[in-house]
């Protein structure tokens, strides 16, 4: 039973939504404006010659290729154990924070949790402006992976944020008045949401959104920067044929799917974190992700790729129209979105000067793709894969591996939904030949859903997540298949992607770890999920200097420079689609947002910074006593299967919160008696724990208290010595 212990911890991690208790910090809107600004003056031809300012960071990816590589090099391999932190500011939140900052003449802006958005001196920390656009508390439920949000554009006197609740914000950016907003939600019935940042080029702002785990229809649309009117829209999948189809790339991807109602799942392919302009030939490519639901067998009966789920595509960026695709995980059936960062770059390839798209999406491929017709030259394994063999380079097609189709019975598969690479940020390297990865090898025990292979029959529930993979009972599907299961791990890697080959891998002792930043300096930098901020020699992967956060982080730093002086920033607090880990055990180390908090902060360095952070207490895990009642398997095993289908995603796979959102096990007396308040009244809405009401009954939700108590109980025991291990599950028991 030990060995049940360790592997549950590790495993059940995939993405998540956000239920949280504590308040929303109290930001208020300052208002309405017209005016243009003086700061924040980007325009396309400044960041097109980017390389002539390196002291700023322009864009999303620091310009338009999106390499994250900076040419600043006073802080290097020679001197950085100086490095010290200059300011920090604490964003009052203990969720998650993956913005990437710009900073443009000596002003920062970057977004913290809820869609809020801060401009502050990068010199001080101090803040000039922050704007709130109020989401609605209770929208966290609708958000598969928290409430965050990765950052803003800026250009000609304006910063772009989204909201997570679907709104476009133009911000005037010297006061931070409202300039224009838009509603980008095509259909309000359904759970959409934006956590990704804004690009902006050519007079245009471009924005797609996310929600394919509850059941939407993907798409990016594309704004006048001025206006806020909508200039073009471009839809990823295919709406119902009856209605007719918007434009020739979607009647041909409908001709790729199957099956007499696809389309009322909603279809997926959202583009909810990577889009990119490219100048060179007048595209913006749209990373786009998986299916709703995630099944193919459910989602397409009858096969098809089903277009353009998991690919690249590559519109005009004036008009929206269709150039090309290339699709990394035909009729994908393992959410192996492609939505990850990609970067643009000139290479070399087989003698000849090529103009490439570079990615690494959660499927575990590192491809390499002409730009001009989308035709993929490369595509190594950087991590782990078992779900398929390799690529063919002559179709651009995954070659998938039988042994672990899950069609029939339940199979461990790698990479997991997390994938091999998430949202995380790499480095691009063009001298070194070289891409800096951050890198996860995470498994994930995929079975159909059980009600559809008894049934046949599948049916959108628009309450939780609809994933078509069986949910319910996945603890117990993954204790029957522990000996089979593969080991996880957490890398940085420095990956050729021409050649497939490892130059470098720095193993870190857990899967979920920050994006990365690599500097002419010789220095690679990231944070991690202990906690440790972290500057590696680029040539061989050294830890050549640390910082104690004390907190996990996932966003990815950047370097900027004022008045000669290098400076590198970074926001701490952790989450996301990982708020399934808690508590996982050795070999894979408890994350520093469990073993202190989920400190929000924004944290700046230079050489010779003197200040320091405070040395926090380390959490109390205590359990408090359950007051237990007689209750029967069956009802555990119904407050069971709710809780993980409405529950989990939030509080964690067998009641093991990863720390930013609170841990049911740990409720207090009063959280206690308030219990049917808060799940079916929405006692604590506003705090984005909204009502479930219309998807649960007060039986089922007295259910679901059982269980949660009866976990809490077996886990206070455990920890006092009276009980070897937890059983973690009811299902597959009957009543003595």
């Amino acid at each position: 039973m030990k060995n049940k212990i360790f592997y549950l911890g590790l495993i059940l991690t995939i993405g998540l939504s956000s239920c949280s208790e504590s308040p929303k910090e109290d930001i208020s809107e300052i208002g309405t404006s017209t005016g243009s600004s003086k700061i924040g003056l980007i325009n396309d031809e400044r960041i097109l010659s980017a390389e002539s300012e390196p002291g700023n960071w322009l864009a999303f990816g620091r310009d338009y290729e999106e390499q994250r590589f900076s040419p600043l090099k006073t802080i290097n391999r020679e001197n950085v154990r100086d490095l010290g932190l200059v300011w920090s500011k604490d964003m009052g939140t203990n969720r998650a924070l993956e913005a990437t900052p710009i900073v443009v003449d000596g002003i920062m802006f970057f977004t913290s949790t809820w869609s809020r958005v801060y401009a502050v001196d990068a010199l001080s920390g101090e803040t000039i402006w922050r704007f709130d656009p109020n989401v609605p508390g209770e929208w966290a439920r609708k958000a598969c992976c928290d409430i965050v949000n990765r950052g803003v554009a800026v250009y000609n006197g304006k910063v772009y944020s989204a909201s997570l609740d679907g709104r476009l914000f133009a911000l005037n950016a010297e006061t931070g008045e409202k300039v224009w907003e838009v509603d980008t939600i095509i259909d309000r019935t359904r759970a959409y949401t934006i956590t990704g940042a804004p690009r902006v080029a050519k007079g245009k702002v471009y924005i797609g959104n996310g929600g394919a785990e509850y059941g939407v229809r993907g798409y990016v649309t594309a704004y006048d920067s001025e206006s806020g009117d909508q200039v073009w829209r471009f839809y990823t999948v295919p709406g119902n044929p009856d209605l007719g189809f918007e434009d020739p790339a979607m009647e041909m991807a409908a001709k790729t799917w199957k099956g007499t109602n696809w389309w009322e799942f909603g279809g997926g392919g959202t583009v909810w974190n990577s889009i990119v302009y490219d100048p060179d030939f007048n595209n913006v490519y749209l990373g786009v992700g998986n299916g709703s639901p995630w099944t193919r067998e459910i989602r397409s009966p009858g096969g098809g790729d089903n277009l353009f789920l998991s690919s690249i595509v590559a519109v005009d960026a004036d008009t929206g129209v269709y150039k090309w695709h290339y699709q990394t995980t035909p009729a994908d059936n393992w959410d192996y979105t492609a939505v990850q960062d990609m970067a643009l770059a000139d290479m070399e390839v087989d003698g000849e000067m090529k103009k490439v798209l570079l990615q690494a999406p959660k499927n575990g491929f590192f491809y390499v793709i002409d730009r001009e017709d989308g035709k993929v030259l490369r595509a190594h394994p950087f991590a782990a894969v078992t779900w398929a063999t390799h690529v063919d380079l002559e179709t651009g097609r995954p070659v998938e591996n039988p042994e672990v189709d899950y069609s029939d019975n339940g199979a461990w598969v790698l990479p997991g939904p997390l994938g091999a690479h998430n949202w995380q940020a790499m480095s691009i390297d063009l001298d070194a030949g070289l891409a800096y990865i951050p890198t996860q090898e995470n498994p994930f025990f995929y079975a159909i859903q059980e009600d559809y292979k008894k049934t046949g029959v599948y049916k959108r529930n628009p309450g939780r997540w609809n994933m078509g993979i069986e949910m319910s009972s996945l603890a117990q599907n993954i204790l029957n298949n522990l000996e089979s299961q593969p080991k996880p791990g957490g890398f940085l890697k420095a990956f050729d992607p021409l050649t497939g080959e490892t130059k470098w891998s720095v193993a870190i002792p857990h899967y979920w770890n920050g994006g990365v930043l690599g500097t002419a300096g010789g220095l690679v930098f990231q944070g991690d999920a202990l906690g440790m901020f972290s500057a590696y020699d680029k040539e061989t992967g050294e830890r050549l200097w640390e910082f104690n956060t004390y907190t996990s982080m996932l966003a990815p730093p950047i370097t900027f420079e004022i008045n000669g002086e290098q400076y590198v920033s970074i926001l701490t607090g952790s989450g996301g689609g990982d708020m399934f880990g808690g508590e996982p055990l050795p070999p894979i180390e408890v994350q520093a947002s469990l073993t202190y908090n989920n400190f929000g902060r924004m944290l700046t360095f230079k050489l010779g910074g003197t200040e320091t952070l405070p040395i926090p207490d380390v959490r109390d895990k205590t359990i408090p006593e359950q007051n237990l009642m007689q209750v029967s398997i069956g009802q555990l095993q119904n407050g069971e299967s709710n809780y993980n289908d409405y529950c989990a995603v939030c509080h964690g796979f067998v009641v093991k919160s990863a720390g930013g959102i609170p841990d049911l096990r740990k409720m207090t007396a009063g959280t206690h008696d308030a219990f049917n308040q808060i799940v079916l009244e929405g006692l604590l809405a506003n705090n984005g724990m909204a009502s479930f009401a219309d998807v649960l009954s007060e039986e089922e939700v007295e259910n679901i208290h059982h269980y949660v108590k009866a976990r809490a109980h077996e886990d206070r025991e455990v920890a006092l010595g009276n009980m070897e291990a937890p059983q973690f599950t009811w299902f597959g028991q009957e009543e003595e």
